[in-house]
């Protein structure tokens, strides 16, 4: 039954749990310490080149499987076991990260890459489960839930592990390295922990030709070609999947580079730690409140004004000089960071029919991990080239001027009209 009290706060739990990867790993130690510790021989551009690399080699890898995932689980009615097979691969892989010694940068890679696609695959079948829990009603409120929920929880989990590394002692760890390798242990087993409600407490919708996994694999490969042919008589949703294949490139570039970009211009690690938590803890409150605003507005007009914010946060990154800067950077991007990935969710949510909605919603991470080739590989390159850390983020602000045009022309309207008609 949609709209169950119940059934929200589970569904919307599992972004507190998996959050902790988004934020103690993805944004905040994992470039920190793959920059000071497992690469720490090689310069500042070159570093930067590797961490791109790592990011755009990882998405390329969601991007290939997560069309087919979607198509497979609505075949099968296997989204949660699913999700459970992706969140334990990733839960497994962020721990292993505990045994990787400095210098071995490649091994770090290679863990690091398996934990995205389990972090990243089981998005997949935890944002279609969402059509299956609220209603449209309450479908944007529920979206933002979440992601407020997931920056309060990673955030908190990541606090704790920002004063392991800056006070070790008091933990009776012997330094910050081991402070932030048994971090990526905590983040684990928080992971694990929270992921119980959604497998519990929510249902999952019923297909009405349901299959054994083993055939749903097999016939997931054939409905592929089939959800090519529904996107591309689905002409909203294929435009609006364009936008956001550039837009969230931005969102996502900013969000897996800024620390490395912080380090490069020789901020201290605890100022950027401290710049991290401002955005988790701003992000909290800024993701239920985008959400009001984009009742008054409308969706559509609060993803614009999101996306006119960061392009102005890249064009102020780029003039960017003290620490101070940075933390009001921060800020910014915390204000609008859990608005701009919530409402992005829920506004395609409108556009799909619901009984494909994992198809759909697999094409939607395919989109937004493929995208995320591009930002940290341009600027990767574009640092090197240049020998410009500076040059290299500013090239971010092509992708939020593409993503923006494209998004005025989708139609939303019309969009919801052929999704309620779509057989």
């Amino acid at each position: 039954m949609k709209d169950e009290r119940r059934s929200i706060w589970a569904w919307s739990f599992y972004d507190w749990a998996n959050s902790a990867f988004a934020t103690t790993v993805i944004a905040g130690f994992f470039p920190v310490f793959f920059k000071s510790y497992w690469a720490g021989e090689s310069s500042a551009s070159t570093s930067t080149f590797y961490l791109g690399l790592a990011n755009s080699v990882a998405s390329i890898l969601v991007a290939a499987i997560a069309p087919v995932l979607g198509a497979i689980a609505d075949k099968g009615s296997a989204k949660k076991r699913f999700l459970l097979f992706f969140a334990f691969l990733g839960v497994i892989m962020t721990g292993a990260l505990w045994f990787v010694h400095a210098g071995l940068w490649q091994l770090a890679v290679l863990f690091y890459v398996t934990a995205t696609i389990g972090f990243s695959g089981a998005n997949v079948f935890y944002d279609s489960l969402l059509v299956g829990v609220a209603s449209d009603k309450k479908i944007d409120y529920v979206s933002s839930l979440g992601f407020a929920l997931g920056y309060i929880g990673g955030g908190l989990l990541f606090a704790v592990n920002v004063f392991m590394y800056l006070k070790p002692a008091f933990f009776g760890i012997p330094d910050g390295a081991t402070a932030i390798r048994i971090s990526f242990l905590t983040v684990a087993v928080w992971w694990a922990v929270f992921s119980i409600p959604i497998f519990v407490f929510v249902k999952e919708p019923y297909a009405e030709e349901a299959v054994s996994i083993g055939a749903a694999i097999a016939g997931g490969w054939k409905q592929l070609a089939a959800t090519f042919r529904d996107i591309r008589h689905l002409k909203v949703v294929a435009l609006f999947l364009l936008a956001y294949w550039f837009y969230i490139d931005g969102v996502d570039t900013i969000i897996k580079m800024a620390v490395d970009f912080g380090s490069a211009l020789g901020f201290e690690a605890s100022s950027l730690i401290v710049a991290l938590l401002l955005v988790q803890f701003v992000a909290f409150p800024a993701a239920l409140l985008y959400n009001l605003f984009a009742r008054s507005i409308g969706v559509k007009r609060a993803l614009f004004v999101a996306i006119i914010a960061y392009s102005l946060i890249t064009v102020l990154g780029y003039f960017m000089r003290v620490v101070w800067q940075f933390y009001a950077l921060a800020i910014l991007v915390g204000l609008f960071q859990g608005g701009i990935q919530a409402l992005s969710r829920s506004f395609y949510a409108r556009l799909v029919p619901e009984k494909k909605a994992a198809e759909f919603y697999g094409f939607y991470n395919m989109l937004g991990k493929f995208a995320a080739v591009i930002g940290p590989a341009l600027m990767g390159t574009v640092t090197v080239v240049t020998g410009s850390n500076r040059v290299g983020i500013l090239s971010i602000l092509i992708l939020f001027i593409v993503g923006g045009v494209l998004l005025l022309k989708v139609n939303e309207e019309e969009g919801k009209r052929v999704a309620r008609e779509y057989l």
